[in-house]
């Protein structure tokens, strides 16, 4: 079969190889609002990362883009490996993987004692193309046929709770730990810099709900906005709900600018935040790092926010199991391997 050249407009189909010539590949499944869902035949379902700063050895990513279209997103980029360059495709072609509890079984097999796996360190495992196609729950139905395995699942989206019982069922058996991404309580400016992704209060209350399953929970603000949700006001409206809500920790990362999230994010601070654009435009001008001054005086504002709403500290959030997992760093080459 040859590629779909509507995809690839300005790609030779017959020089297509690897995961882009699979994707091209690809049959159409239907469209939805803006979206276009697409078959992505995969190889393996489980891979491998061997970036030794990263506390997992394992992802899993159950689709290739993701529908929630934050502007700020790192992974936009995953889809240039399949020569998709606008990075708008990345939120738009949704790509959903075939076979995937068979291919987790077989590669479970792999897996060391000790590894730990890491689900949605590329793509929301829960955002709208898993209420139809459900390729999250088969990988939930195959991990709680297994036992003594360590991981960790990131999401934006409340539905989530629809597999609290498949949930509790695996957690009986391995260590698992759920993490809620909120970046602000406040649901205006969560539309816009969150356009497609659940409201705020529905994630918290799905954070509320996993704890009351007695799922290990809790709330990743990342990545944290310079001038936009770094505010005390913001991240303290943020900790006391996560504290009302029983989360089991909270913590941050700053934004990391990557080249294919500049492109998006930059427009959009020119549309809605113009002071603030050339502000961003200096901050990140040699590299997609904030400062390390920077780092600090927000690990040191969370310390203070967390004591005061008897969440854990710096340092018990370091002990935490996975919680780390998924926003440790996302920009070094090595995590290739996540997607």
């Amino acid at each position: 079969m040859l590629p779909d050249l509507k995809l690839y407009p300005e790609a030779d189909p017959q020089k297509l190889v690897g995961i882009a010539k699979l994707a091209a590949q690809g049959e159409h499944l239907r469209d939805g609002h803006q979206v276009e869902y697409l078959t992505l035949p995969a190889r393996s379902l489980l891979n491998r990362c061997s970036a030794k700063h990263m506390p997992f050895q394992w992802t899993i990513n159950p689709y290739r883009g993701c529908e929630f279209a934050c502007k700020y997103c790192y992974a936009r980029f995953t889809h240039e490996f399949m020569e998709l360059r606008d990075g708008l495709d990345f939120e738009r072609k949704i790509y959903v993987k075939q076979q995937t509890a068979w291919l987790l079984r077989r590669d479970l097999r792999r897996v060391k004692k000790g590894h730990s796996i890491a689900i949605g360190t590329a793509t929301d495992p829960y955002q709208p193309a898993e209420k139809r196609f459900e390729v999250t729950r088969g990988i939930l139905e195959e991990l709680a046929l297994h036992s003594g395995l360590s991981i960790g699942m990131v999401t934006k989206s409340q539905m989530v709770t629809r597999d609290i019982g498949l949930m509790q069922r695996i957690a009986a058996s391995n260590d698992l730990s759920i993490n809620v991404t909120i970046t602000t309580m406040d649901a205006d400016l969560a539309r816009i810099l969150e356009p497609r992704a659940p409201r705020p209060d529905l994630r918290m209350a799905a954070v509320k709900a996993l704890v009351r399953g007695g799922i290990h929970a809790g709330v990743i603000c990342a990545p944290v906005l310079p001038a936009i949700t770094d505010t005390p006001r913001n991240l303290d409206g943020l900790v006391k709900a996560a504290a009302a809500a029983g989360a089991k920790f909270i913590y941050t990362n700053p934004l990391f600018l990557k080249p294919c999230s500049e492109k998006i994010l930059l427009p959009f601070l020119h549309e809605h935040f113009p002071h603030l654009e050339a502000d961003y435009r200096s901050r990140f001008k040699e590299n997609g790092y904030v400062s390390a001054a920077y780092r600090q005086r927000l690990g040191k504002l969370m310390d203070a926010l967390c004591h005061k709403h008897c969440m854990p500290d710096q340092e018990e959030r370091r002990e935490n199991r996975l919680e780390n997992a998924v926003t440790a760093e996302h920009h070094k080459a090595e995590q290739l391997a996540l997607f």
